[in-house]
């Protein structure tokens, strides 16, 4: 009787299921760790947000802040000009001094990096939630659902990023956040990528025998969703985010280099470019120094958005276990 009573044993298919996402991810790792491009990459961002994370730190440290001017260190016989050699390099002001301004150079560069990689980053969380959601119930939705979700879906595709964020930030109320307001509005007007391919993803995945058996099993269509989509779509979503955040920070950078995206004094990369192309003949660092930040930064997410879609993709395994053969049989 008492054995009757106990609850049955968990299947062993169960445990290993629940294990697998586990291995899953220490296979995407090891996938990683053999590609020398995605450790220099993901080091190189380390560095870059460590740095934007430390920059009251550092800016005690330099003992300068990225909003005080300096009169004294410009030549305004010469229109403004930092006075010394290599845009004012000295010991207090390690990368030199903005020219017309004064303002200290490195800290306005680690106090932008904050900028660029926090609006990067939440526009790319904006974009994949709503696109996520908004593909889901184009999916998982009937056909008139469908239809209206997916010609939504064309015509924020359709729509010219920088020429509508443009639009919608020149009429925005100017004491809100210009930050926040790039998040917002690069978030909701590029989501449409990444809808149409969770819709093409979890049409494909409806098709497959388990989520049948879950539907079949009188699975409420939020718990098919999340229980059997969900993991499946993690790959591609990942991948096409990794993808997406360096162009939104290009696409910050374009906005606050044409005046409507980060105002003065908040500092940014694309409006400390913005201000540099009228001193790159009088003070050529203060031009490269912002574009080398952002070209690093962006070529680093590219480099390693593009190892994470290998790392995730099934094929790379046999391609690993080729090339060590390969390596294992020119050495003998």
């Amino acid at each position: 009787m008492t054995s009757l009573l106990t609850a049955p044993a968990r299947p062993a298919g169960a445990e290993a299921g629940a294990a697998a996402p586990a291995s899953a991810a220490r296979r995407v790792l090891r996938r990683l760790r053999a590609r020398k491009a995605a450790l220099a990459a993901a080091a190189v961002l380390a560095l870059l947000v460590l740095l934007a994370l430390a920059a009251p730190l550092l800016a005690a440290l330099e003992g300068q802040d990225p909003t005080t001017y300096h009169d004294g260190l410009v030549d305004s016989a010469r229109g403004g000009v930092p006075v010394g050699p290599f845009g004012g390099i000295d010991a207090e002001h390690w990368l030199g001094v903005e020219p017309g301004t004064g303002r200290d150079l490195f800290v306005r560069l680690l106090y932008g990096a904050r900028v660029s990689l926090a609006v990067a980053a939440g526009a790319t969380l904006v974009q994949v939630v709503v696109g996520v959601a908004v593909g889901l119930a184009a999916a998982l939705g009937n056909r008139l659902a469908d239809s209206v979700l997916s010609h939504l879906t064309d015509v924020m595709v359709a729509l010219p990023l920088l020429v509508f964020a443009i639009a919608v930030t020149a009429v925005a109320p100017a004491d809100l956040p210009r930050p926040l307001l790039l998040v917002v509005v690069i978030g909701l007007i590029a989501w449409g990528a990444m809808a149409r391919l969770v819709r093409a993803q979890a049409l494909s995945l409806l098709k497959l025998d388990y989520v049948s058996a879950a539907r079949l099993t009188g699975a409420s269509t939020w718990r098919i969703a999340r229980r059997e989509l969900l993991p499946g779509l993690a790959a591609p979503v990942i991948t096409y985010a990794a993808v997406m955040l360096p162009q939104n920070m290009l696409n910050e950078a374009s906005m606050s280099f044409l005046g409507v995206g980060i105002k003065p004094p908040t500092p940014s990369w694309g409006q400390m470019l913005s201000s540099a192309t009228t001193w790159f003949r009088a003070d050529p660092l203060y031009v490269v120094l912002p574009a080398l930040m952002l070209f690093v930064t962006t070529f680093a997410f590219t480099v390693l958005g593009d190892t994470v879609r290998a790392a995730l993709d099934p094929r790379e395994e046999s391609r690993l276990r080729v090339g060590r053969e390969r390596r294992k049989g020119g050495s003998s």
